[in-house]
């Protein structure tokens, strides 16, 4: 009886135990998605600096070495050509975007991500953008037809704990909606 009922108890133990780790188990995988999430805005928000600051090499440290840029088909040579003769033509700039929506896939070392952003001359000011920064459908209606806008899909994979850009396509708003 008193090996019985010490059985029990330790089965319970076990049961308890093994929920418990998988209970922290899940919580990891959501905080590491989280930071992942945040690691992939925070690299559109480096692309944006550097794009403001004309680093085309700053900009290609972000992908990898097999970016493929849409339309076009352009590698990464051909996308330093393209950002070179868009910095040509604006100038200085200032490069605004509400936050990124991201999507982590199913392989963690995958996700996505897409925003509209608008390419403005560095003068140029919108200062209800930034209040506006959470809601993207809102972003868009207070930019109106004022500027250049795009809107920029990425596929990212993680390469030895950084995310990279691997694949771009970018969209000019043409007044009816997006065209690639």
């Amino acid at each position: 009886m008193r090996f019985a009922f010490h059985c029990k108890l330790n089965q319970k133990w076990v049961v308890c135990s093994v929920l418990f780790a998988l209970g922290i188990c899940a919580v990891c995988v959501s905080c590491s998605e989280q930071d992942d999430v945040e690691a992939i805005r925070a690299l559109v928000e480096k692309g944006a600096s550097l794009a403001e600051g004309h680093d085309i090499a700053g900009i290609l440290e972000l992908a990898s070495q097999d970016l493929q840029a849409m339309p076009g088909d352009l590698d990464r040579r051909g996308v330093k050509g393209v950002l070179w003769r868009a910095f040509k033509y604006y100038g200085p700039l200032k490069v605004l975007h509400p936050r990124p929506d991201v999507e982590m896939k199913e392989n963690i070392n995958q996700a996505s991500a897409q925003l509209s952003f608008l390419i403005v001359k560095r003068e140029q000011t919108y200062p209800e953008l930034k209040k506006l920064r959470d809601d993207p459908l809102a972003w868009l209606e207070e930019v109106g037809e004022n500027a250049d806008l795009y809107r920029l899909r990425l596929q990212l994979t993680n390469h030895e704990g950084e995310w990279l850009v691997n694949r771009v396509f970018l969209e000019r708003f043409t007044g009816l909606g997006f065209q690639e």
